[in-house]
C-alpha cells in the first residue's frame, strides 16, 4: 500500500484539501456528488504503483475543502479555475485530467476552456456535454407529479432538509439505488429511471432504497468515511453546483459549438442511470464529433453509476492504459 498523505492549498481564492500518493507525473482526480476524494482510493494506489503522483482533491464545497456561502461561487468557471489553482500552487505546468460525475463535467471543461493545462482527459459517467440552445433546466423532465431530481435541487434548503436527516442513511441508499446491483424500474415508460424523478410531494430520497446488505464493491467503513464527513459539512456545497447550471449556460456562451481537442477517454456503466437521461444514449454514440481526439470508448457491462469505486481495478487500468499510450 502506497501511503496517502494530506493537506491543503491556497487554490483561486479558497483553500481546497488534497490528497496525495505516489511519485512522478501528476495526474488530477476530480470527484462528483455526493462523494469526495475517498471515492479515488483505489485509484490513488493504483497510479501510484504505475509511477505516476495522484493528486485528489476535496471539490470546492466539499470536505475539507473551503466552502463559499454564496450559490454563485459555484460556477463551472469557479471549479475549472480551481484546478488551475492547484496545479498552479503545486507548481506543475501541465497535468492529465480524471473526472467522475459533476468531476466529469469540470474535467471536460478543464480540457475545453485550458488545454494548455490539461493537454488529457479522462472522463467516467458523464460525457461531453455540448452547451444547449436553450437553458438546461427549461427542459428537464417534469409532470404534474414528478420533477427529475436537477430541478428538486434547485430550491435552496429543501433537498438539504432531506440528505441532512440521517447522513448514514443518505449515502448508503444513494449509493446503493444508483449502482450496478440496484433493480431498475422505468418512469412510467419513458427512459427515464423511476429512481431519477422525485415525487411532488417527496424527497430525493423517497425513491431510494438502503439495502439490508451492502454489495461487495462497498464496505461499511466507507459509508462511515462518507457519513462522517457530510454530517459535518452537510450537502449544500454540492448541491450549489446544480443550481449553477443554468448559469453555466450563460456563462459558457461563448463556446458554444467550441469541441474538446485534446486526446480523451471516457469510460460508463450500461446500468448507469445517466445513461437513461434524454438524449444522452445518442450523445454518446456520437461523441467523437464532440471530441475529435477520442481515444476509446469504453463500456463496463453490469456497473452502474460509481464508475470507479464499482470497478475500481477496469477503471485504474484503463486510466493507466491510456497514460502509459500517451507516453505520460
Amino acid at each position: 500500500m502506497w501511503p496517502i498523505t494530506h493537506r491543503t492549498i491556497a487554490a483561486n481564492g479558497i483553500g481546497l484539501h488534497i490528497a496525495e500518493c505516489g511519485t512522478g507525473p501528476v495526474v488530477i482526480l476530480c470527484h462528483g456528488f455526493p462523494e469526495s476524494w475517498y471515492s479515488w482510493r483505489h485509484q490513488l494506489q493504483a497510479l501510484a504503483g504505475a509511477g505516476y503522483h495522484a493528486i485528489a482533491p476535496d471539490m470546492r464545497g466539499y470536505g475539507q475543502s473551503d466552502r463559499p456561502k454564496a450559490i454563485d461561487q459555484y460556477t463551472v468557471l469557479h471549479l475549472v479555475g480551481d484546478m488551475v489553482g492547484l496545479l498552479d500552487s503545486i507548481s506543475v505546468a501541465t497535468a492529465p485530467i480524471v473526472g467522475h460525475d459533476w468531476g466529469a463535467v469540470v474535467a471536460w471543461h478543464a480540457a475545453l476552456l485550458r488545454p494548455d493545462r490539461f493537454p488529457s482527459i479522462v472522463a467516467l459517467s458523464v460525457p461531453f456535454l455540448p452547451r444547449s440552445q436553450v437553458r438546461p433546466t427549461s427542459v428537464m423532465p417534469q409532470d404534474e407529479s414528478h420533477v427529475f431530481y436537477q430541478l428538486y435541487f434547485q430550491e435552496p434548503g429543501v433537498a438539504e432538509a432531506a440528505l441532512e436527516r440521517d447522513a448514514n442513511a443518505t449515502i448508503r441508499s444513494i449509493l446503493w439505488s444508483t449502482s450496478g446491483d440496484a433493480p431498475r424500474r422505468k418512469y412510467r415508460g419513458s427512459g427515464l429511471d423511476h429512481a431519477s424523478m422525485v415525487p411532488r410531494d417527496g424527497t430525493f430520497l423517497t425513491q431510494s432504497q438502503n439495502p439490508s446488505a451492502l454489495p461487495p464493491w462497498l464496505e461499511p467503513s466507507d459509508i462511515e468515511f462518507y457519513a462522517k464527513e457530510y454530517a459535518t459539512t452537510g450537502f449544500a456545497g454540492g448541491l450549489n453546483w446544480y443550481r449553477n447550471i443554468d448559469r453555466n449556460w450563460e456563462l459558457l456562451g461563448a463556446f458554444a459549438g467550441a469541441k474538446v481537442t485534446v486526446p480523451a477517454l471516457y469510460v460508463f456503466g450500461d446500468r448507469d442511470l445517466v445513461y437513461s437521461f434524454p438524449g444522452i444514449e445518442q450523445l454518446i454514440a456520437n461523441l467523437a464529433h464532440f471530441v475529435p481526439r477520442l481515444e476509446r470508448t469504453i463500456v463496463l457491462p453490469g456497473c452502474g453509476h460509481w464508475t470507479q469505486q464499482e470497478r475500481p481495478e477496469e477503471t485504474s487500468s484503463a486510466v493507466v492504459d491510456f497514460l502509459r499510450a500517451l507516453n505520460l
